[in-house]
């Protein structure tokens, strides 16, 4: 029997959704939003609510695409997800960084099911691929256009979470030929510790991080020293840094790797952070090309206060 596709739509319902709203802000638009889903669940603390929200878009903003944000939250009181959304022709700022949007659509999950909202967002991430989605969203003027544009675009949520539910694009990647000095550049500007190398075609050859710029700046015979004093004015960094634009990133680059698809199961994800003392995976598409990073922080975040 074929399993029975979870469709975006069927959580959306026309008096849930406002077009033309005008908002000085993202709390005023949050606020009427969560107004409307109170119908929905009388006992639903408005101010308690806002709260909730504005706290994880503080950690993890979620402007999932140009002009589109879809804050969330998970909430006790609720029993199965409640959306809403609003359609703001003038556009709103909604972020620390006053990033402006048009379209907001408001998520709330139940506290049991920490899943449902990473399934509702990566569906709709997938929906707003298209550089004209969220301005053909925009340009609705009625809640019967909003909902016919949803069920025409047959926005399908996972059954299960995968990797490429929890993945983001890679901010950084290194190329083989890179010097030692661009890659301690982008190293620096990243927040993560390690970054993927690929080579001229694309395909992933290993990855270069901290560690083995360490490990490469205090060779192994180094390390058998009881005592480093005689070298405590960091000589051999210096020296490192006196060739860092001769040595390939080649050169230094750790070949072994963990690699996941991004079809894997996400439940499997944990299970090899916790087999594996790894911060981060590396995620392939089907042609076995650099599709994404997973890191155990934003793992976990996601997971457990996203």
């Amino acid at each position: 029997m074929p399993e029975t596709k979870d469709l975006f739509h069927k959580y959306l319902f026309a008096n849930n959704i406002r077009c033309n709203m005008t908002a000085a802000n993202s709390i005023e638009v949050l606020q009427e939003l969560l107004h409307m889903l109170k119908r929905h669940v009388p006992t639903m603390d408005v101010e308690k609510a806002t709260h909730e929200v504005l706290a994880r878009e503080e950690i993890f903003p979620t402007i999932i695409s140009d002009g589109l944000a879809v804050p969330h939250a998970r909430l006790d009181e609720i029993v199965e997800p409640l959306v809403a959304m609003a359609i703001l022709p003038d556009s709103v700022p909604f972020d620390a960084q006053g990033t402006r949007v048009k379209v907001v659509i408001l998520l709330l999950t139940p506290m049991a099911e920490p899943n449902l909202h990473i399934q509702l967002i990566s569906g709709l991430a997938n929906t707003f691929l298209k550089a004209d989605s969220v301005e053909r969203l925009a340009a609705l003027s009625t809640p019967a256009a909003v909902l016919q544009f949803f069920h025409g675009n047959n926005v399908e949520l996972s059954p299960r979470l995968t990797a490429a539910d929890m993945m983001r694009p890679p901010a950084h990647v290194l190329k083989e030929t890179d010097s030692i000095q661009q890659a301690i550049a982008k190293l620096t500007t990243s927040r993560s510790e390690e970054l993927p190398v690929i080579d001229k075609d694309g395909d992933l050859r290993g990855v270069f991080g901290l560690n083995e710029l360490l490990k490469f700046t205090l060779p192994e015979h180094l390390l058998w020293m009881e005592d480093l004093t005689p070298i405590d004015r960091f000589q051999p960094f210096a020296d490192l840094l006196k060739t860092a634009s001769d040595t390939k990133v080649a050169d230094v680059m750790r070949e072994e790797y963990l690699a996941v698809p991004q079809t894997l199961p996400a439940i499997q994800l944990a299970k090899l952070f916790i087999v594996h003392p790894v911060r981060q995976m590396i995620i392939t598409d089907d042609a076995g090309k650099l599709a994404g990073i997973v890191e155990l922080k934003d793992f976990c975040g996601k997971l457990f206060w996203d």
